[in-house]
């Protein structure tokens, strides 16, 4: 799975749904006028732009970040400087959430505005190659800029929404004749929002990918990061319900899904063949020759998730690790 490839299926998604938006505009301007249309769009780039800006002051607040430097903790830092370096981005941030849930994540508005996080829970459950290869994954995420990517999708769920409910429930103040074809429009828009909302996770699950394949071109191995992704899930699963709860509006940042875990370990256990708590290169390999047999019940999770199904993550990984050796 090439990197251009990736990229053309996350700018096809923005080109889909505004094109989808587009039809609805026409629809909604023949029956409502412009006007209305237009106050619908600036109110939802107007929470998009506030969103923007104060997003990440929010997560420093909710995840409890407290940035460090190279005297604080050196090894974390010199390994985000040196991948940072090998992306050829400018320098992040570090820094620390103070957070049980082992895991890790990437935000900022623009390039030279990222940081890159990892929690309390992460620094004693990874061994250094593991911990790197998290932290390409997140530092890839900086140098492909898909949260922009991101931020551009979700605008348009956002106004399909504000149509929906602006016809759906506020139809009793229009003329009677005006009445049915509002619903209309409403239906659509709602039918329509939901389709959108899809194609959003669907975007956010591909980033995943792209960060995926973005770590190991800066030198991570496949092995590494499917340690630590089972590491992780690992982690998650022994992670009570009310630390969950704390960061389920933010879950999507983060390199995995910990709400997901509990049904994941099931998975990834029968990975690791000689019950070491890790997945080596030689067990990955094993994994590229095998096809995997995925549930209805667990296509149908995955599609409401923002992230990837993680066995046919590592199995995408494993590929990578096959390549490698030969």
């Amino acid at each position: 799975m090439s990197i251009l490839w990736l990229k053309l299926r996350m700018w096809l998604l923005v080109a889909i749904l505004f094109t989808i938006v587009y039809g609805l505009i026409v629809t909604v301007c023949a029956s409502l006028g412009i006007i209305n249309f237009w106050v619908y769009l600036l109110i939802a780039l107007l929470m998009m732009f506030i969103q923007y800006m104060v997003g990440p002051r929010l997560i420093e607040w909710q995840m409890r970040i407290k940035y460090v430097s190279d005297k604080d903790y050196p090894e974390l830092y010199s390994m985000v400087k040196a991948l940072a370096s090998d992306a050829q981005i400018a320098m992040p941030r570090v820094g620390i959430a103070d957070i049980g849930i082992p895991n890790a994540f990437a935000f900022g508005r623009w390039r030279k505005d990222g940081r890159v996080c990892v929690t309390s829970g992460i620094m004693n459950l990874l061994n250094e190659d593991e911990l790197r290869a998290v932290l390409g994954h997140e530092i890839s995420h900086l140098k492909n800029r898909d949260v922009l990517t991101i931020t551009l999708l979700s605008v348009i769920p956002i106004v399909l929404y504000h149509i929906a409910v602006s016809n759906l429930y506020y139809r009793s103040y229009r003329k009677r004749g005006e009445g049915n074809s509002a619903v209309l429009i409403g239906i659509a828009a709602m039918l329509f929002y939901f389709i959108t909302n899809l194609l959003v996770l669907y975007a956010s699950r591909i980033r995943e990918y792209f960060a995926d394949k973005g770590a190991i071109s800066l030198g991570c191995a496949p092995s590494n990061l499917a340690s630590a992704l089972y590491k992780l899930v690992y982690g998650s699963a022994r992670t009570d319900k009310e630390s969950l709860k704390q960061v389920e509006g933010l879950k999507a940042f983060f390199i995995n899904d910990p709400s997901c875990a509990l049904n994941e370990i099931k998975e990834l256990r029968q990975l690791d063949l000689d019950k070491s708590g890790t997945i080596d290169a030689d067990e990955l390999f094993v994994l590229s020759s095998k096809k995997l047999n995925i549930g209805f019940a667990e296509r149908l999770l995955e599609v409401m998730s923002t992230h990837p199904n993680m066995l046919k993550r590592i199995k995408l990984l494993s590929s990578y690790n096959a390549l490698s050796n030969k």
